[in-house]
């Protein structure tokens, strides 16, 4: 279907379509995926659960999955288009919005450019802006996806993403295990993604949003701090808050945790009527 909403300027289209995963059935549910992952990366985990109560969509940014890595420097606003004309193209007019890590600030850009589509948002291990520690994180990142050293990637990768207890939990030689197979994985626009990590801001949106919405503090986070995490929450208006004791990855460490987090949150403002 095509959208005959007109609630924010139309952005430029990317040269090419992007990837898309739709699931299940009931009501929609758009999923932001982070920087350097997929729809299928970060959410795989919880994807059936999730399309157990709803008709889930999700794109892969430029340079993720099986999306062409874009020519021109990534923005917040087309990639929050390009999720919603995902929702049009599979007839979905109303819809909740997943975002994790960098999926965070593009599902609260979607809510504040297409506020009558939106029913409520779940923000996961994410942030509306990069602070100083985010940004030199980020800066690091980038700096070792343009070196040739995969080794220290795959190390940086786990050291930042994994909580201490995961981390701990590990061997010497699943760590390097798991270094290799990181490095041999990593999407071809992660770096793009990253420095839109390191760009975007959406604070300036946090206070005209109204839909229920719910922070999901990654209480172990070493990539985001629960400190900004939690100053996310602080600036969205009567938004709920849930700890979840894991690292940057709750796929990974807690999913089902996560996935009822997320279902029960969304089920409990349905009833309510809230969506």
């Amino acid at each position: 279907m095509t959208s005959t909403h007109e609630t924010a300027p139309p952005t430029t289209p990317l040269a090419a379509p992007l990837a898309r995963t739709v699931r299940g059935s009931g009501p929609g549910l758009l999923l932001a995926h982070g920087a350097g992952g997929g729809t299928e990366a970060n959410y795989g985990p919880i994807l059936d659960g999730l399309a157990a109560r709803h008709t889930v969509v999700g794109v892969d940014y430029p340079g993720a999955g099986d999306s062409p890595r874009s020519l021109t420097p990534l923005d917040v606003d087309t990639l929050a288009d390009e999720l919603v004309a995902a929702a049009d193209a599979e007839g979905v007019e109303r819809f909740a919005v997943s975002g994790y890590s960098l999926g965070g600030p593009v599902a609260i850009r979607v809510a504040a450019r297409h506020p009558e589509r939106v029913d409520a948002l779940v923000l996961s291990a994410t942030f509306a802006y990069a602070d100083t520690r985010t940004d030199l994180v980020a800066s690091v990142w980038r700096q070792l996806l343009a070196a040739d050293d995969p080794r220290l990637l795959g190390e940086f990768v786990q050291l930042m993403a994994l909580g201490e207890g995961a981390l701990n939990a590990l061997t010497p030689d699943e760590v390097r295990a798991a270094a290799e197979l990181i490095t041999a994985t990593v999407p071809p626009g992660t770096g793009d993604q990253v420095e839109l990590v390191r760009r975007i801001d959406v604070r300036e949106d946090l206070a005209a949003i109204t839909v229920p919405a719910l922070v999901i503090v990654t209480a172990a986070d070493p990539l985001v701090s629960p400190t900004l995490q939690r100053a996310l929450a602080a600036g969205l208006p009567g938004s709920e808050t849930a700890e979840l004791p894991t690292g940057h990855l709750p796929f990974a460490e807690r999913p089902q945790e996560w996935l009822a987090l997320i279902t029960e949150f969304l089920e409990r403002h349905r009833e309510g009527g809230g969506l």
